[in-house]
């Protein structure tokens, strides 16, 4: 048994953050029916990230909404909005990322959904709250870390601000919306009562770097300082940072310069005694060791340095990962499809609970694909 067997989730959200957190619940055992608009659906069907699609939906649409039952309903149709009503009042969580205020006009803002159905979680994404003077800015994933500071951690010294090749903000607020959706879950098992679970694109990406602007508050506001070599980290001295070998990279994290020379047969870093100076010469440092590295293949200098356990890594491309035995043995891919549609290959939930990895083979659902069978299910007019 998964352990959210048993219960329902409504889906109204679209894009990324809010499907994915809803995905994520259904891989966790809930029943998800996602909410769309009759004909066109979410958004997200027709958004590309490549110009891949499957069975008419973009193959983003259908790694984020697998394994839900899709209902059709034109919310500002009075008769579907009812319909949609007496679904939440049988919900135990509900799911939107619509823009504030958004879901209050069409009435189905919290305390309207909260007077319906009192055990109701209601979960709900926005870009940067619901109050201040950025509460209009369209929530989107590049804005979100351009406005958030993040973009000036990645790259060198001299290169622009970079954004993450992610969208890391929709990613890591979907998480909390799980993790603040799972917490008024077991908070409603004592009271009974359901709550609001409120998560911002700009506060979950501050979150994640919690480690960087902890040490900017308390350093008086000295702002991060990119390396110029080989940048990884601001606030982190050498050798941290990946390396160009004679055949490929070599990432290496944190330890002491002197025994890296002397693993590496770098005589020059033997004059770095002090672990000050790995910060404040660091670009020397780094230079030294990128001059070095190139002239040797990466698996020679993994030879070194792992028997020493120095941290270090070889840099892998999708397709090289893909043939280690290390990520065969996750068995982190899996295939989905609808009734009738063609099969996808798509990653699984990454959580194991009881020893168990959590996979389903049903696929995102087509618009509406579910409406009638739900209706019947719940004596829908």
């Amino acid at each position: 048994m998964k352990p959210l067997e048993g219960l329902l989730v409504l889906d109204f959200s679209q894009f990324l953050a809010g499907p994915f957190a809803a995905t994520r619940l259904a891989d966790l055992g809930a029943r998800v029916i996602k909410i769309e608009r009759p004909g066109t659906g979410d958004i997200c069907r027709q958004l590309y990230i490549s110009n891949l699609s499957l069975d008419g939906d973009s193959t983003l649409f259908h790694s984020i909404n697998r394994n839900k039952l899709s209902f059709a309903a034109d919310l500002k149709n009075p008769d579907d909005l009812a319909r949609v009503k007496r679904l939440i009042g049988r919900a135990d969580v509900l799911v939107q990322n619509f823009r504030p205020g958004v879901m209050e006009r069409i009435g189905l803002g919290f305390d309207t959904c909260a007077a319906l159905n009192p055990r109701l979680v209601y979960g709900q994404v926005t870009g940067y709250g619901n109050s201040g003077p950025w509460v209009d800015k369209p929530g989107q994933d590049l804005l979100a870390q351009s406005l958030s500071g993040l973009v000036w951690l990645n790259g060198n010294a001299d290169q622009p601000p970079m954004p993450f090749g992610l969208a890391v903000a929709d990613l890591a607020a979907s998480a909390h919306l799980v993790q603040g959706v799972l917490a008024c879950l077991v908070r409603r098992g004592v009271t009974g009562a359901g709550g609001l679970v409120e998560v911002s694109l700009l506060e979950s990406i501050l979150d994640l770097q919690f480690e960087v602007t902890t040490t900017f508050l308390n350093d008086g506001g000295r702002e991060p300082q990119r390396s110029s070599v080989n940048n990884g980290h601001a606030y982190l001295g050498a050798p941290y940072g990946i390396y160009r070998t004679a055949d490929g990279f070599l990432a290496l994290a944190m330890g002491s310069i002197p025994r890296l020379g002397e693993l590496l047969g770098l005589s020059a870093l033997a004059a770095y005694t002090d672990p000050q100076t790995w910060f404040t010469k660091r670009d020397e440092i780094k230079q030294l060791l990128a001059d070095h590295l190139v002239s040797n293949n990466t698996i020679h200098w993994l030879s070194l340095l792992e028997p020493a356990d120095y941290w270090c890594a070889d840099v892998l491309s999708w397709p090289r990962l893909w043939e280690t035995d290390a990520f065969k043995a996750l068995d982190f891919v899996q295939e989905v499809a609808r009734d009738d549609g063609p099969t996808m290959r798509t990653t699984r939930c990454p959580i194991t609970i009881d020893g168990n990895r959590f996979k389903s083979p049903r696929g995102a659902p087509r618009v509406g694909q579910h409406t009638d069978q739900i209706a019947r299910e719940f004596g829908l007019p």
